[in-house]
């Protein structure tokens, strides 16, 4: 029998098994979710024999580790990315098709796993693929979220949150480990006995581990994911119980699961705020006793610590990690403070993600020495390490009442990285500026990327044949083959086969969208997308300005040789970030009065779609024409955005901000619409007091704009539902929307140009794609591994 059919057959048997054995269902009344599960544990089979191949081996070899402390980790679907990345899209397909079952529907069954926001998360999520791709040992830790972020939805245009409860269904990938708990504390005291010091916490909870298997290209390599899940010290109390009082008695089980219940709780009240600092505390602390565990469980010698592992801090949510492993190395096991604290900076590095000072997570002293009385003192002692190194210096972790997460991060670390070539430059200068001077060596830069499997070779099955059919499949683990492409795009017939590709995913989404939100879009027009986290700096509300200021132009003259638009936004603002929330509803109310335009909704149509989530992203980005990229320049971190559109043959009009430097330079200024103030211009455009005004004054299409904002054009029902947005902008514009529009509108039309001739236009974004394979995060992984952790592949 044929090797092929021989698998076919065999897969085809495991599921059967799994239908019948794990589920209880046979075919006949099996359901899409009996199938769905009978399917993902077939192939968590596969996954597993992979999983512990790798793992007996990282043991045997004895390597250095590598620990991904993360508060997100967006990994979206598994069912889908386990099955390519396994090369199992024919036997699995054949199975389903010979029980009568279509694949595309099942994998769709699939709900999203809620745990992270945004690029933060979904980098997190990259790099595990990578670090398995590559075959580096390595672990992720977070937070099993019972609920993630929030679900969005939209009541008259206003964003509405609701619990996302993807967890209401069994999760098939992953492996409770009940005999992984460690108790944690809160509170308490901090006492002196027999010379040493001593914390004694009033409040306990355990941490429970979930492990899921992470599997890299072609099954080669299999790391895990461990997330950990709150659960109480003593769940129940029969005696309460007995006596009536049903709800006390199970009171401890339900505070403890609040610490794993939502990510991100809203944290504007001093009771949100306390669960957000427990909730790092936790996984954190949980984090570094099992890392040390493992290590224990090989080595005798913790001065070893540093040359077998190597922890990395995802911003600054896990930043209290640092004073923890040295509370344990000092308090418990009997080290001097010194030699704990150069254990601890050998073992440490921080990824740095933002530039906004207020980002920088920083925490009362008074909740952060009432939670962690013991790692308050501890900092302290840090800072006067670091200040008796430095005694020229007053740079601290803790000062005026608060605790600066940041600087402690950086303080802690061995290597401080930024996320792109300008953010990294940026943080030298700003964020950082005096702790560089420091330490002149500690700050080293490691560009985002993504993993080609998910974000092209999966999400796009169209260009990801066209791409293998003409230069073969090694470019899925060796993205920058895609530069093999580039002498073929003057090729008229694969220029054809580039333009159907797109238009096909443009089709599906259209599709999608007609029969989820019935809105028909023209798949004729230009997918104009800006899929991000809503902010100020973001600047969703510069987008919108823009395409009201068209509308108006479009209305003035009906008959112009307009180039048809569609503008599609999807992201979630914040619970408590009212102004952001209130971009949505205007976006959403524009888009009402727009779409229903007679005389303008044949050139542009404007939609926001809810609840955006990996599964979204994937469906919209291999559909987008344009890319919008406009943050306020020297804000944004790096994006990762930005390189999956580029991956997928979108254009960007952009800021020179964050990974669009980078990005411009790879693919070529020609073939990227290029607007707004260089960060260095942005600072000293703010020094003028009234920049916005003079930006209005010269330029009547903004003027107009911001006054349909003021007279109730979008809103009459409640004419001043949008005057706080035109004033923010007319008064204070600290992010420059004003400053920018004007070059912003010459972009845009610059882009409505280049639209009009369409084997151009495919020739510039199949450009993008073939120089864009640099932007892979088994690069920045590889980058990572030798620039800081000093890990290595155990892949022969």
């Amino acid at each position: 029998m044929p090797r092929k059919a021989r698998t076919s057959s065999e897969f085809r048997d495991a599921l059967l098994k799994h239908l019948t054995y794990t589920m209880g269902k046979d075919p006949e009344h099996a359901q899409f979710f009996d199938w769905r599960m009978a399917l993902s544990h077939a192939i968590r089979d596969r996954m597993v024999d992979h999983w512990v191949a790798s793992t007996r081996k990282t043991y045997e070899q004895d390597g250095k580790r590598v620990y991904y402390l993360s508060m997100e980790f967006l990994i979206g679907r598994l069912l889908e990315d386990g099955i390519f990345n396994l090369d199992m899209v024919e036997e699995v397909k054949e199975a389903l098709d010979h029980f009568g079952m279509d694949m595309r529907t099942i994998l769709n069954d699939e709900p999203d796993a809620a745990l992270g926001n945004g690029g933060l998360g979904r980098l997190a999520a990259c790099f595990l693929d990578s670090l398995s791709t590559i075959g580096c040992p390595a672990m992720g830790y977070g937070i099993r979220y019972e609920n993630g972020l929030f679900k969005q939805s939209f009541v008259d245009g206003r964003q509405v949150e609701s619990p996302e409860t993807w967890l209401q269904e069994p999760h098939p990938w992953e492996f409770e480990r009940p005999e992984v708990r460690f108790t944690l504390g809160f509170g308490g005291d901090v006492i002196y006995e027999n010379g040493k010091t001593l914390w004694r916490p009033a409040e306990l909870i355990q941490a429970e581990a979930f492990d899921t298997p992470i599997i890299g290209w072609q099954g080669k390599w299999a790391n895990t994911l461990r997330l950990w899940a709150g659960r109480a010290v003593d769940p129940f109390d029969l005696g309460l119980f007995n006596a009536g009082d049903f709800a006390a008695a199970a009171e401890h089980e339900a505070l403890a699961r609040t610490i794993s219940r939502v990510l991100y709780p809203e944290d504007s009240n001093e009771a949100g705020k306390e669960l957000r600092l427990k909730q790092e505390f936790f996984f954190s602390a949980a984090s570094i006793r099992d890392i040390l565990r493992r290590f224990d469980s090989q080595h005798d010698d913790i001065r070893m610590l540093p040359k077998k592992v190597a922890i990395q801090l995802n911003d600054t949510h896990p930043a209290i990690a640092g004073p923890e492993m040295l509370r344990i190395l000092h308090d418990e096991r009997g080290l001097s403070f010194e030699d704990a604290l150069e254990i601890v900076h050998g073992c440490m590095n921080y990824t740095n993600h933002t530039l906004l000072p207020e980002a920088l997570e920083r925490w009362d002293e008074r909740l952060f020495g009432r939670l962690l009385p013991r790692h308050l003192q501890i900092i302290d002692r840090i800072d006067d390490a670091h200040y008796k190194a430095h005694p020229h210096r007053t740079l601290s972790a803790r000062s005026d009442g608060q605790v600066k997460m940041g600087e402690l991060s950086f303080i802690v670390a061995n290597r401080v990285n930024g996320v792109s070539a300008l953010h990294t430059d940026l943080m030298k200068k700003t964020v950082f500026r005096e702790l560089h001077e420091l330490h002149p060596d500690r700050i080293v830069n490691e560009t985002n990327g993504v993993t080609p499997r998910r974000w092209l070779h999966s999400c796009n099955p169209g260009l990801s044949r066209l791409i293998t059919d003409t230069i073969g499949e090694g470019w899925v683990d060796d993205l920058e083959q895609l530069e093999r492409l580039e002498p073929l795009i003057g090729d008229k017939a694969w220029i054809e086969r580039f333009e159907t590709v797109k238009s096909d995913n443009k089709q599906a989404l259209a599709s999608y969208v007609a029969q989820t939100h019935g809105v028909k879009l023209n798949t004729e027009a230009m997918f104009d997308v800006q899929i991000k986290r809503m902010h100020e700096y973001k600047r969703q509300h510069l987008n919108i300005l823009e395409a009201i200021a068209h509308w108006q132009e479009i209305k003035d003259n009906p008959n112009g040789d307009w180039t048809p638009r569609v503008k599609i936004f999807a992201g979630k603002a914040a619970q408590g970030y009212h102004f952001a929330k209130d971009i949505i509803r205007l976006i959403n109310d524009v888009a009402k009065l727009v779409n229903a335009d007679a005389a303008t909704r044949d050139y542009l149509q404007v939609i926001f779609l809810p609840n955006y989530n990996v599964t979204l992203a994937e469906r919209l980005i291999p559909a987008a024409d344009l890319s919008e990229q406009i943050s306020t320049a020297g804000k944004e971190a790096s994006g990762t955005g930005n390189m999956k559109f580029a991956l997928n043959g979108a254009l960007t009009v952009g800021t020179l901000d964050g990974a669009n430097v980078e990005i411009r330079e790879r693919v070529g200024p020609e073939n990227f619409f290029l607007f707004g103030m260089l960060a260095d211009e942005v600072m000293q455009r703010r020094m003028i007091h009234d920049h916005a005004q003079q930006a209005i004054n010269a330029d009547p299409r903004l003027a107009r704009a911001l006054n349909a904002l003021r007279d109730g054009t979008f809103s009459p029902e409640d004419p001043g539902r949008y005057t706080h947005i035109a004033d923010n902008l007319t008064w204070s514009d600290y992010f420059l929307v004003c400053s920018d529009f004007s070059d912003y509108w010459r972009a845009q039309r610059e882009v409505d140009e280049a639209y009009r001739n369409p084997e151009k236009w495919a020739e510039m974004a199949a450009l993008n794609v073939a120089r864009s394979g640099w932007f892979s995060s088994d690069r920045t992984i590889r980058g990572y591994m030798c620039d800081i952790w000093g890990a290595e592949s155990l892949l022969a």
